[in-house]
Formats: structure tokens, C-alpha cells, sequence
């Protein structure tokens, strides 16, 4: 009786287990508004049997909330390998109830598009300035007006600036838009 009441038991066990592993990399995305364009890092991997168990340091990124950007330097800790942001991708975040000044960060694990991983970046915010590289900040306000003139807005899934039209002058868009009218009589041939 003792035997079977130990191996329903552990059986018990190892099912939570497995459910809770399963359910850990699955966040709902709606979950976390803010969005994270990281621009650099420097970090170590921590393992452990081979396999990476976490990764920690610090870096530079922007964070949108609500329309604005702020540049901010971080110290991370993830349990997977962070990767610096794509042209201009970003990554979902949320500020984490406990604490004031940190972030949680969803991290996409490679290879499986609908498991996540959640970072965590205790920050240090710029309010008036913004990255627009790795080592150069600007106004906040000045990237929030280009942010605008190119209709870039990753909270709300307009996550590539829309180029700006070059102006051309009128007397040269006549001239393209009428190629009949070029007159090669006078020109001689070889």
C-alpha cells in the first residue's frame, strides 16, 4: 500500500512538473505593451553540463511606452543567450510589478516560434534622450518627431519607418514623365 501511494505520488509529481515546464515558455504577448530595441551588449554565458543555463551583463537599448522614447542602459539576466535587436525590430516588455526600475523582457527562443523566454533588465532610464546607435543619443524630442515623419510606431505593430519621398523638382519629373520628346537627330553614331 505504502509502495503504491508513493509511486501515485511521484507520478503526481513529475505531471506538475512537466505542466509547469510547459506552460513557463508561453507568456501572452498582449501582456507586455512596451516595446525594447536593443542596440548592444556585453554579456557571459553560464552553463552548466554543456548546455547554457543563463546569461548575464549589461548593454543599451531604447524602450517605447506610451509613444515615447527613452534611452536606457541595463544589466540583464536571461536564461537564454540575448541577441541585439535586427534593423528595426524590437522585442515585447513590461515593467515587473515588484520593482520600480525593471523590466521583463520576452526573448523568443530560436528555432520555436511560440515559446518565449522572459529577461530581466534592471534599467537606468534617459527620459529626454534616445539611441540611434549603439554609442550616439539624441533629444528624445527630435527622434520622437522622426518617429512621426516616418510613421515608425513598434507599440502599435508599425515596426519599419516608412522612407521619406525625396523631392524632386517639377521641371525634372516633366522631363521623365515625357521621354518621347528627347529630340536625337543632331547626335552622331559610331
Amino acid at each position: 500500500m505504502l509502495r503504491k501511494s508513493i509511486s501515485c505520488l511521484a507520478g503526481f509529481a513529475f505531471c506538475l512538473l512537466l505542466c509547469s515546464t510547459a506552460l513557463a515558455g508561453n507568456h501572452k504577448p498582449a501582456d507586455f505593451p512596451l516595446r525594447v530595441h536593443v542596440f548592444a551588449f556585453q554579456g557571459t554565458s553560464h552553463s552548466y553540463g554543456g548546455r547554457v543555463t543563463f546569461d548575464e551583463g549589461d548593454g543599451r537599448a531604447n524602450l517605447y511606452e506610451n509613444g515615447e522614447p527613452k534611452a536606457l542602459e541595463f544589466k540583464f539576466t536571461c536564461p537564454d543567450h540575448l541577441r541585439a535587436s535586427f534593423g528595426y525590430e524590437t522585442y515585447r516588455a513590461r515593467w515587473k510589478k515588484s520593482s520600480a526600475n525593471t523590466l521583463e523582457m520576452l526573448l523568443p527562443e530560436v528555432g520555436k516560434p511560440t515559446s518565449t523566454d522572459v529577461c530581466e533588465l534592471k534599467v537606468d532610464l534617459k527620459d529626454s534622450m534616445a539611441y540611434v546607435s549603439a554609442s550616439k543619443v539624441v533629444p528624445a524630442a527630435d527622434f520622437k518627431r522622426w518617429m512621426e515623419r516616418t510613421q515608425y510606431d513598434p507599440e502599435h505593430d508599425k515596426n519599419v519607418p516608412i522612407a521619406l519621398r525625396p523631392r524632386r523638382s517639377p521641371r525634372l519629373s516633366l522631363r521623365l514623365a515625357q521621354p518621347s520628346r528627347i529630340d536625337l537627330s543632331g547626335c552622331r553614331t559610331a
